[in-house]
C-alpha cells in the first residue's frame, strides 16, 4: 500500500449548504497530511466522511485500500479519531476509559488491562491512571483521548484540531506523541487551525476555504508561493488600510493582503530594494506609516494569501456540525 488515503471529488452538502466541492487528497503511507483552512472551510466535513461518520454526497475516497462507504467496517477497524472535544468520561478512571474501549475492540479482560496499563505509560499517565478524568487537566485528557484513539494500533489516524485550547507545553507534549506515532508507522491526517502546528508536524498541506482545495504541497513549497520575502506594514490610522494596499499595488507579483483585524497589510517582494519604493509610494498616497517591517514568509503569510485573512486563534465549529468526538469501533 503506498497511499494510506485517496479522495477524488468528494462533495457532501447539507441541505442548500455546500460543504465540500469536490476535493482530491492523496496520503501515503507513514506520512504526515496537515488539512488547513479556515472556520467552515470544510475540514471537519472531511475527517467525517473518511472516518465513516457521514457518507459524502457524491465522489469516493478510500482507506487503506478499503471504500469508506463500500467497506465502512473494513475502514473503522483500522482508524482511529480524535476529534476536537476530548470524548472521555470523566467519571471513569484514566485505567477504566482504556480498559472500556480495548474491551469494545473485543480484547479479553487481562489483554484489555495490558493495553491500557502500557498506554497510560506511554503518554505519562501511570501516576494518575486511577484517578477519575474528571480531575485530570486539560493536557492530560487530551493524552489519554488520543491514548483511546490508539487502543486499537490503528494504520490510520484522524486528528481533528487535537490540541485547541491546549497551553503552550501541552502541545508541545501532544506533539511528540504524534511524531512517535508516526515514528512507529502510524498515517496521520491532522486538522489544525495553529499554522505552527502543521509546520512542525506534517509532511505535506492542503489548504481548504469554501470546500474546495485551493493549495497543496510542503511547507516549504507554500512558502514560496508567497515571494522571497514580505513586507508587512501598519498604516498610523486603520482607516488608511485600503490606501495602503492600493499604493503598494503591483510591488510585485502578488496583490497585498489586508489584515482588518490586526491593522497590518502584507505584500510579498522579490528583494529587499523594493522596500524603498514602497516608503516612496505610501508617502505619495499619503499615509503615514506606524511600522514597517521585511521578513522571511510564513505559513501564516500564505494562509493570508489564500483566504484573504489570517487563522483563527480561536477554532469554532464547522457548518457541518460541532466537531465532537464519535468514536468507531471494529
Amino acid at each position: 500500500m503506498t497511499d494510506a488515503i485517496r479522495a477524488g471529488g468528494l462533495a457532501k452538502s447539507f441541505g442548500d449548504t455546500r460543504a465540500l466541492d469536490g476535493v482530491d487528497l492523496t496520503v501515503p503511507a507513514g506520512a504526515v497530511l496537515g488539512l488547513l483552512g479556515p472556520n467552515g472551510s470544510g475540514k471537519t466535513t472531511t475527517v467525517r466522511i473518511l472516518a465513516t461518520l457521514l457518507a459524502p454526497t457524491s465522489g469516493r475516497a478510500s482507506v487503506a485500500g478499503y471504500d469508506v462507504v463500500e467497506q465502512a467496517a473494513e475502514v473503522r477497524s483500522i482508524i482511529g479519531l480524535t476529534g476536537q472535544y476530548a470524548a472521555v468520561d470523566g467519571t471513569l478512571t484514566g485505567l477504566e476509559n482504556l480498559m472500556m474501549v480495548g474491551r469494545l475492540l473485543d480484547l479479553g479482560r487481562g489483554d484489555a488491562r495490558r493495553r491500557a496499563e502500557e498506554l497510560l505509560d506511554r503518554f505519562d499517565l501511570t501516576e494518575a491512571g486511577h484517578r477519575p478524568v474528571k480531575t485530570y487537566s486539560g493536557g492530560m485528557q487530551r493524552r489519554l483521548d488520543l491514548a483511546l484513539s490508539i487502543v486499537g494500533r490503528p494504520q490510520v489516524l484522524f486528528l481533528d484540531e487535537p490540541t485547541t485550547g491546549l497551553d503552550p507545553r501541552s502541545r508541545a507534549e501532544l506533539w511528540s506523541i504524534i511524531r512517535e506515532l508516526v515514528g512507529d508507522g502510524a498515517t496521520v491526517l491532522l486538522t489544525t487551525q495553529y499554522l505552527d502546528e502543521a509546520d512542525r508536524l506534517a509532511d505535506t498541506i492542503t489548504v481548504l476555504d469554501h470546500g474546495r482545495v485551493i493549495a497543496h504541497g510542503t511547507s516549504e513549497e507554500l512558502k514560496r508561493q508567497t515571494g522571497g520575502q514580505v513586507l508587512e506594514l501598519r498604516p498610523a490610522d486603520p482607516a488608511h488600510l485600503g490606501a495602503a494596499a492600493e499604493a503598494l499595488t503591483s510591488l510585485s507579483g502578488g496583490s497585498p493582503a489586508v489584515d482588518r483585524e490586526s491593522g497590518l497589510v502584507a505584500v510579498a517582494v522579490e528583494d529587499a530594494s523594493l522596500v524603498a519604493a514602497a516608503v516612496r509610494r505610501l508617502d505619495e498616497a499619503g499615509v503615514p506609516i506606524a511600522d514597517l517591517a521585511l521578513r522571511g514568509p510564513s505559513l501564516d503569510d500564505v494562509f493570508l494569501n489564500l483566504t484573504g485573512h489570517r487563522a483563527e486563534t480561536t477554532p469554532a465549529d464547522e457548518a457541518s456540525g460541532d466537531g465532537r468526538d464519535q468514536r468507531s469501533a471494529a
